[in-house]
Formats: structure tokens, C-alpha cells, sequence
């Protein structure tokens, strides 16, 4: 069974003491079930998604690079597998994207002075040349792509977004024997 709320707007200002004439110019049905919630945030994301692969669409990178780029830019030189962790890659896509980043010379592995069995990967001066003013652009064109909410709207969407991912993760972990 699905929940609706009606939300209805009317158009008041033609309206006397003697006159009951309302017209209704819209009619919003809003559908509260999970599955419709699912479906909503699948294609904002998606459509956050193509504002994001524009925004970058000049580099020659895909999302995954550019987002690797990124981390590299406000964490410094990072072990690859925290990196994958972090951008959400598997241990073989990320030494992949790594291997092409290294290749373009935007990134390269070095020695971790701690653990000398571990390599961090960090910019080179290219790889800082490309993702600073990159990273700026795409500041300003995701702000433009949210602009549509105010301050308030996105402090709550922030908070109910991250509690129903904690709530989903949670969901999905498995089940101890």
C-alpha cells in the first residue's frame, strides 16, 4: 500500500467576500514509500552524476581519477589502499586507476618513510598543475548544481542523507555466525 500527501496550491487572489471562486493550478502527490524514496535519490544522484562528469569532461578524466586527484590534493600522499577505501574502488580497479595516473605522470608511488613495506602515492607537480584550478571549477559548478537549496535544506538534507546511509550500510553488513 503506498502513503500520499497532497500537497495542494490555490490561487487566492481573485477572491472577494462574495466570491468563492479558487482555482487549483497544482496538485503534488508525494509518494513516501521506500521504494519511490530508492528510485528519487537513484536519479538525483544520477543527474548530480552528469553535472559532475561535465564539469570535468575537459580533463580527460574520468569521475574515480578525478576524485583520486582530489583526495591526494587535501590529504597528501596517501597508501593506495586507503585511497581505494576512500573513493569507494576495489584493491584492482584502484592499483588500475593508480597505474594510469602514474602513466600521465599526475601521480607517483613512493616509499612510506614509516613502513618501509608500504608505498604512498602522492602529486607530482603536473598531477597539482592539473587538479587545482580543475577542483576549483568544479567547486563552482556543483554549487551552481545545488543552488537550487538554501542553506538550511541542505544542512538537513546532509543529516537525513547520512543517517539513512549509516541505517543502509548497517542493513547491509553481514550477519555475524
Amino acid at each position: 500500500m503506498s502513503s500520499f500527501y497532497l500537497d495542494i496550491k490555490i490561487d487566492a487572489s481573485g477572491l472577494t467576500n462574495d466570491s468563492l471562486d479558487i482555482k487549483v493550478y497544482s496538485v503534488v502527490a508525494t509518494d513516501t514509500t521506500a521504494t519511490h524514496i530508492w528510485l528519487v535519490l537513484f536519479k538525483a544522484a544520477k543527474a548530480l552524476e552528469r553535472n559532475a562528469l561535465d564539469s570535468i569532461a575537459g580533463l580527460s578524466l574520468g569521475l574515480s581519477d578525478f576524485a583520486i586527484l582530489e583526495l591526494l590534493l587535501h590529504k597528501g600522499p596517501q597508501p593506495v589502499n586507503r585511497i581505494g577505501r576512500t573513493v569507494l574502488l576495489s584493491s584492482g580497479s584502484i592499483t588500475t586507476a593508480i597505474d594510469r595516473l602514474a602513466t600521465r605522470k599526475l601521480v607517483q608511488r613512493t616509499t612510506d618513510p614509516e613502513d618501509l613495506r608500504s608505498r604512498l602515492v602522492q602529486l607530482t607537480p603536473a598531477g597539482r598543475k592539473l587538479i587545482e584550478p580543475a577542483f576549483d571549477k568544479h567547486c563552482l559548478d556543483m554549487e551552481e548544481t545545488v543552488s537550487v537549496l538554501g542553506p538550511r535544506e541542505r544542512q538537513k538534507l546532509v543529516r537525513l542523507l547520512k543517517k539513512l546511509g549509516l541505517h543502509a550500510a548497517a542493513r547491509a553488513e553481514p550477519t555475524p555466525r
